[in-house]
């Protein structure tokens, strides 16, 4: 290889770049480019090691020229190397909308062994102004080497913040209104910067959005809560890096989530996921991207309920004898418990104390009438006393061995016991189920969704929230020692405040 990865980014102050030292001449910073005046120039000084195996290389110059009021603008762009023209006069299209890649070829025998300089220079008769993008240099085997680095480079400030502004839909005429800031994070390790971004928050609010190459801006829709839509755009005001401190810059809590795809049949392992979506509005339900490679991705974020192990089950009335007494409700087959009357109690104990969020009953095998209809679900922290937590009535099974899951409607304390009090089923002189499982909530939010790759077909993709490091043992004690010794220093504060005073009364 002759040499390294060579690129400049002009998208940022100062100019990002690799193996190249940038000079200016007539230029200037323009927010999302370097722009350059009649006569100005870009110069490159970059290092080749050797030349053996560089018979020719691949440069790219993306640029654009301003317009001139509603016209075309001109300014032809000259390319040199060691002062010699690889390309004089090029006019580069004066549409003043999207940066153009100019493709060249440089000769091999025009490089050599050090420091090469390559100068990109606007005409002395330019009207207008010629902004540069990027600059990438390759040889020819490897082209795309370069452009990948400079891409996988700016990723790494994958944290952005944006000025927004809204205008009602429809309404060109009307003047833009500041709104809430957007702040966003996306990151799957795959080192590619989002080209377009969706999102849905809990409230119902939507929002889409598609950014310029280089993030300086974007532009699209957004729907209020209310159903009103807007136009939406944004202005970049702050780019960094992912760091532990970055969840403390939004509102909005950082997602985490150890992932899996779907393919083949079966679940593999994918690495992490983090997400941080902020508008200044709800918590994010749903979020949308792709990718400037073409990957694509959606998550739906939604949070189960962690199920906690029943260890017993006493019923006021079974059919042990038959083999359908209330331990099957804690089983995993297909057995059930059967009372012999029309209205009956369990009583659970739990393996430890559980602050229940939901709880789900499965009906049994057969004769729908014995499904339970009325029922009041208690808890207790003695199996004595107990406190009343759901009451549902007129509920139906639709179908046998089908799984009901029920929320209670306010949070719950931790209890060991929850008794599940039927006192109607659906008009038969049994009541039965197949299994009662009760959940707690859970320590973080999941999702569910889809992924696709560039060029291939969509595959399953979930997530699991990352879990917390462990405290360690010694933590509690560590910090009561602590404790301890501000209280002693304070008792030692405050005896040597009360000598000090009365040396100053004698």
């Amino acid at each position: 290889m002759g040499f390294d990865v060579t690129f400049a980014d002009f998208s940022v102050d100062p100019a990002r770049s690799a193996n190249a030292e940038v000079r200016y001449h007539g230029a200037r910073f323009a927010g999302s480019h370097v722009a350059l005046s009649a006569g100005g120039s870009v110069t490159l000084d970059f290092e080749v090691a050797h030349l053996k195996d560089v018979p020719q290389a691949t440069l790219t110059v993306t640029a654009l020229v301003s317009k001139l009021g509603s016209s075309p603008g001109h300014a032809p762009m000259d390319v040199l190397l060691q002062g010699e023209v690889l390309a004089g006069g090029l006019t580069v299209p004066g549409g003043g909308d999207l940066p153009h890649d100019n493709v060249f070829a440089v000769p091999g025998d025009l490089l050599r062994p050090g420091t090469n300089t390559l100068e990109i220079r606007s005409s002395a008769e330019a009207s207008s102004m010629l902004w540069l993008y990027r600059i990438t240099l390759d040889p020819v085997w490897e082209r795309g080497r370069s452009e990948r680095a400079r891409t996988a480079e700016a990723a790494r400030d994958s944290v952005f913040t944006y000025r927004t502004e809204r205008r009602p839909a429809h309404a060109a005429s009307a003047p833009w209104q500041a709104a809430p800031r957007l702040l966003f994070h996306i990151d799957r390790d795959e080192r590619s910067l989002p080209a377009q971004l969706g999102w849905r928050t809990e409230d119902g609010a939507e929002s889409a959005i598609s950014f310029q190459a280089n993030m300086s801006d974007f532009h699209g829709c957004h729907r209020a809560a209310d159903g009103t839509a807007y136009e939406y755009r944004g202005l970049l005001t702050d780019r960094r890096p992912f760091s532990e401190e970055t969840p403390n810059l939004a509102a909005s809590p950082l997602y985490r989530f150890t992932t899996e795809e779907g393919w083949g049949g079966r679940w593999h392992a994918s690495g992490e996921l983090r997400l941080l979506v902020d508008d200044g509005g709800a918590l994010v339900d749903r979020v949308t991207w792709r990718d400037q490679r073409g990957n694509s991705g959606t998550a739906v974020l939604h949070a189960p309920d962690a199920e906690v192990e029943a260890t017993g089950v006493e019923a006021s009335e079974e059919f042990d004898d038959g083999g359908e007494g209330a331990d099957n409700l804690l089983e995993s087959h297909h057995g059930k418990w059967l009372a012999f009357e029309d209205t009956a109690r369990l009583d659970f104990t739990l393996a430890r104390p559980a602050a229940v969020a939901s709880y789900s009953l499965t009906s049994a095998n057969d004769c729908a009438d014995r499904d339970p209809r009325d029922w009041t679900l208690y808890g207790s922290h003695d199996g004595r006393t107990w406190t009343p937590l759901d009451t549902r009535s007129g509920e139906t099974f639709p179908e046998r061995h089908h799984t009901r899951e029920f929320h209670l409607r306010t949070t719950a304390a931790p209890y060991d016991h929850y008794r599940l009090d039927i006192t109607r089923n659906s008009g038969a002189g049994e009541t039965q189920l197949a299994r009662v499982r009760f959940a707690e909530a859970p320590a973080g939010r999941a999702f569910t969704g889809y992924y696709q790759r560039h060029n291939e077909g969509p595959i399953g993709y979930r997530g699991t929230p990352v879990a917390a490091p462990a405290v360690p043992v010694a933590a509690p004690r560590v910090a009561a020692e602590l404790e301890n010794a501000v209280a002693s220093l304070a008792a030692t504060a405050e005896a040597l405040a009360a000598l000090a005073a009365q040396l100053r009364r004698h």
